[in-house]
C-alpha cells in the first residue's frame, strides 16, 4: 500500500506513474475511468500487470477489461468511505499535510485494528 497526497487541483492520473516507480509488479491494477489513459495502460503491461480500468465515454471504442474483477474495486471505495466517517479526515481540519497525513494513518490503522 502506497500513500501520496497531492493538492487537489491535482489529477489522479498526473501521479500514477509516481506510486508505480519502486514498486514490485503485482497481477492486476483495479482503478477507476478516471485511470484510463493509453500511456498508463502501457506501462502497467510493461511491467506485466493487466489493468482493470473500464474506458471511458469518450473512447470511440471500449477497451475490454475483467468486469468480475473490477466488482473487488469496492473495497477500495469503503475503505475510503470508512475514513472519511472522521469528521477531522472528510473537512481536513489540519492545515499542515504532516498533521492531515497523521490523522489517515491513525484512522487507517484504527480501521485496519478493529
Amino acid at each position: 500500500m502506497a500513500l501520496l497526497f497531492t493538492p487537489g487541483n491535482i489529477a489522479d492520473i498526473s501521479v500514477a506513474p509516481l506510486i508505480l516507480t519502486g514498486r514490485q509488479p503485482f497481477a492486476r491494477l483495479l482503478a477507476d475511468k478516471g485511470y484510463d489513459a493509453n500511456s498508463l495502460r502501457d506501462a502497467l503491461k510493461a511491467r506485466g500487470t493487466e489493468p482493470v480500468i473500464p474506458s471511458t465515454r469518450s473512447r470511440k471504442r471500449a477497451i475490454p477489461y475483467d468486469v468480475i474483477a473490477y466488482r473487488d474495486r469496492n473495497m477500495i471505495e469503503r475503505a475510503f468511505c470508512s475514513l472519511k466517517d472522521h469528521r477531522r479526515i472528510a473537512t481536513r481540519y489540519d492545515k499542515l499535510l504532516r498533521n492531515f497525513r497523521s490523522t489517515v494513518e491513525i484512522a487507517a490503522i484504527i480501521l485496519w485494528w478493529s
